[in-house]
């Protein structure tokens, strides 16, 4: 019997453009106001939004010794949680882009842009 290959299908068409952005933060509730905030200002310049999609949260922990002299065996243990979200827009145009620039988010925020 012949083997026949399945095609993938891809969202890329042609002239789309995608603009991806990834937030970060450490408090989620910051995130959810930043995401809104960016979302909003979006919707107001008629983009087509995807998302926001929650990725994993990146949870980092540390572990460290109490005491170093006495008591050398009790530790304590630290936690830093990174909470994620992307947010897609599909064929944005510049005054989009121009607003999105020059959107003030709050401190502890961290915003990646990619164009694909």
């Amino acid at each position: 019997m012949p083997t026949t290959k399945t095609k993938q299908k891809t969202n890329k068409e042609e002239g789309q453009v995608l603009l991806r952005i990834r937030v970060r933060a450490y408090e989620n509730k910051i995130l959810d106001n930043s995401v809104k905030q960016i979302m909003d200002t979006a919707v107001r310049h008629d983009a087509t939004i995807m998302g926001p999609t929650p990725l994993p949260t990146e949870i980092k922990k540390y572990t460290v010794n109490r005491s170093p002299f006495i008591y050398k065996n009790a530790r304590e243990q630290f936690e830093i949680r990174v909470h994620k979200r992307v947010i897609d827009i599909a064929n944005p145009n510049a005054k989009t882009i121009e607003a999105l620039t020059n959107l003030s988010l709050p401190s502890g925020v961290d915003i990646d842009v990619k164009m694909m």
